[in-house]
């Protein structure tokens, strides 16, 4: 298999610079990756994993279409068993966790502040006392409820474009809404047959 990561995940366990400036859009990196295997005559020999922004079942429906067999989830799953909450549960009890955000310089819903293994949530740390901030039984339901909601967004889509599986979408379900997309992708504008890049017919 391969995996590729676009540079929409939202790891905060890295440098900055490498954040803001190292790889490329997982758009065009799916595209780059499809037509790589498609090439070298490997498409369904090995299996191609998209990462690096799903977050929706329509991200993964366009993964999907785009040539992905599967996608990885990073930070949607963090958020669902409570990353960047401003409350933590333990023993059924909400507590606040805005002052232990307030030590680390941030605030719930900015923290990314994995890397300092400091999570408020418990989420990211192997510190004993803050491990205890995530209960695994709260966590596992978020999880549950977050990847059912997703499942059920990608079987509407496929189904809005006429397929029984969601393994059966393909790019001709697809069009692009900027030029940008279009580009990146190599899809048709929304509205027309025009490929940025690619010769108009005719």
């Amino acid at each position: 298999m391969v995996v590729v990561d676009g540079m929409q995940g939202g790891t905060a366990a890295t440098q900055s610079v490498f954040i803001e400036h190292v790889g490329i859009p997982t758009l065009a990196a799916v595209r780059q990756a499809v037509d790589a295997l498609e090439d070298m005559n490997m498409k369904d020999t090995v299996q191609l994993i998209v990462s690096g922004g799903v977050r929706t079942g329509a991200d993964v429906a366009k993964a999907l279409a785009m040539g992905a067999d599967a996608v990885s989830i990073g930070q949607g799953i963090l958020m669902a068993l409570g990353c960047n909450s401003n409350t933590y549960v333990q023993d059924d009890v909400h507590y606040s966790a805005i002052e232990d955000y307030h030590r680390l310089g941030t605030a719930p819903g900015y923290c990314h502040h994995c890397h300092t293994g400091k999570c408020p949530v418990g989420v990211t740390t192997q510190d004993a006392e803050l491990e205890q901030r995530l209960q695994p039984n709260v966590g596992a339901r978020r999880v549950q409820n977050y990847l059912q909601t997703l499942t059920m967004e990608l079987t509407t889509i496929a189904r809005a474009c006429g397929k029984q599986n969601v393994h059966h979408l393909e790019r001709e379900d697809l069009v692009a809404l900027t030029i940008e997309a279009a580009a990146m992708a190599r899809l048709p504008l929304a509205g027309t047959d025009w490929i940025p890049g690619e010769k108009l017919q005719g």
